[in-house]
């Protein structure tokens, strides 16, 4: 049977006051396991008249108190790790080494990185001859924070713990697609110590619990990772009120390989980037531009090295790449590939859905998939697929690697691979995007920036600026 959701309201397990449910599928069987809360506007008002009485004393809470369960927190979690691994590769598709070793491992990170922060160090002295002044970081109120589907604990707690480490209390919805692990969560909180009211969590649909998140007076802010589209509706709607928001929105992201790189460390560099959690990283890599003068080789290695990619069950130990988290964004990926037949492009690899024998023989399986011969302006070079696609184009030198990298309207992340440090260098800050690696791809430092340029969202995530995003900054200034 489906297991059933339930809100985390004021403390406890809560089910929608609306009584409506929906279901939510495995993507590797296509069958549902979980019936969801369609959480509407009456379950947010409880949530958020829940969040203000617990605000003030909440707000009063030493620092280092907050710290100190977040870090409990992440205890309780690690002591299931397991049982979060497996619950996250059931409910968004992934390869159970990735749900133990990325997901739940990140996820717990996160929380004891904030928990440990140091708050009083996000503040400044300014001293002049006649006057002495100093900032405070003070908590907003009531935030709410909207995580995405592809990541599910990661993000959620990457979200989570800064909100709460700085003081306020939080509206947090998680993606109606993959609730398993934040509801997982939810009945931790308790456990940890948490009191009621300063963590809510509603599940439902963009729609309805995400639109009212929006339209609340009483949210003050807003931290949303997920698609650009969305995110402009949340950026549009918090504008009426003047919410603070903060957007880590969809990518376009090159990797640039030029002749003098390291040719095995690139090929394996380029393959991680494309099909790392079945292209389902804001950070994949869809643009593939290689050198002209390796193009060849690099092309028939890179299809050599992503064929040999496990496809399977998710749950089988092994298996490399396990299935897109949906249907219809199966289809929408599915789509694309016929997009890119249609634009002229050659197919290189895969190119269609995958049937996995056995209990997963209905899932949503789709093959990694390499083009060429397709224009860095043609719709599959412009528009986010977010699925196992690489579409390969060749350069001629280093300007034209810029302008095609620049070359959409993102700007979230880029690889550059490459033999000389004085040309890593160069092009990292010629390149229009919020991080760049150079020799490598997806390396996190949680305490550095994160976030994109143009439509890749606003502001940035990391330790500091994250505690910024979710304080207000007072200047105290006194005579001498």
């Amino acid at each position: 049977m489906p297991v059933t959701i339930q809100n985390f309201i004021d403390g406890a397990l809560t089910a929608p006051q609306s009584g409506a449910y929906f279901d939510t599928d495995e993507p590797a069987t296509g069958k549902p396991y979980a019936r969801v809360p369609d959480s509407d506007a009456a379950d947010l008002d409880l949530a958020v008249a829940a969040a203000q009485r617990a605000f003030p004393a909440w707000k009063a809470t030493p620092a280092k108190e907050r710290g100190a369960l977040l870090i409990k927190l992440a205890e309780l979690i690690e002591q299931k790790k397991e049982a979060f691994a497996q619950a996250e590769s059931v409910d968004n598709g992934k390869p159970l080494y990735l749900s133990r070793d990325v997901d739940i491992f990140r996820a717990i990170a996160n929380l004891r990185n904030f928990g440990s922060a140091d708050l009083d160090a996000l503040n400044q002295t300014f001293e002049k001859d006649t006057s002495s002044s100093y900032t405070l970081r003070q908590p907003i109120g009531v935030v709410s924070i909207i995580s995405p589907w592809n990541l599910p604990l990661l993000l959620f707690t990457w979200k989570l713990a800064p909100a709460l480490m700085a003081g306020n209390c939080v509206i947090a919805k998680p993606s109606e697609i993959t609730p398993m692990t934040a509801y997982m969560l939810s009945e931790l909180l308790n456990e940890a110590g948490f009191p009621p009211g300063v963590v809510n969590v509603l599940h439902g649909k963009g729609a309805s619990i995400g639109n009212a998140i929006t339209a609340h007076p009483h949210i003050k802010a807003i931290s949303f990772t997920g698609g650009t589209p969305t995110g402009l509706a949340i950026y549009q709607g918090a504008a009426k009120q003047l919410k603070k928001v903060s957007l880590e929105l969809g990518g376009k992201n090159p990797t640039l390989v030029f002749a003098d790189a390291d040719f095995d460390k690139a090929v394996a560099g380029v393959v991680a980037s494309a099909f790392t959690n079945q292209g389902q990283v804001c950070l994949c890599s869809e643009r593939i531009l290689i050198e002209a003068s390796i193009y060849e080789k690099f092309k028939t290695a890179m299809v050599e090295k992503a064929r040999q990619i496990t496809i399977g069950d998710p749950l089988v130990e092994g298996t490399q790449h396990g299935a897109t988290v949906s249907k219809a964004h199966m289809e929408k990926i599915l789509s694309y590939f016929d997009l890119a037949v249609e634009e002229g492009g050659t197919l290189l690899l895969g190119g269609k859905r995958r049937i996995v024998e056995g209990r997963c023989k209905d899932g949503y399986f789709v093959e990694p998939t390499i083009f060429e011969n397709l224009a860095p302006t043609c719709r599959i070079n412009q528009e986010e697929v977010f699925g196992p696609l690489a579409v390969l184009i060749p350069f001629a030198d280093e300007a034209e690697a810029i302008a095609i990298a620049n070359g959409t309207p993102f700007g979230l992340s880029a690889s550059v691979f490459t033999g000389s440090a004085e040309r890593g260098t160069r092009v990292a800050a010629a390149i229009d995007s919020g991080i760049v690696w150079i020799n490598c791809w997806n390396v996190r430092d949680l305490d550095t920036p994160f976030g994109g340029m143009k439509h890749s969202g606003i502001g940035r995530e990391g330790k500091q600026r994250a505690l910024e995003f979710f304080t207000e900054e007072k200047t105290v200034t006194k005579l001498k």
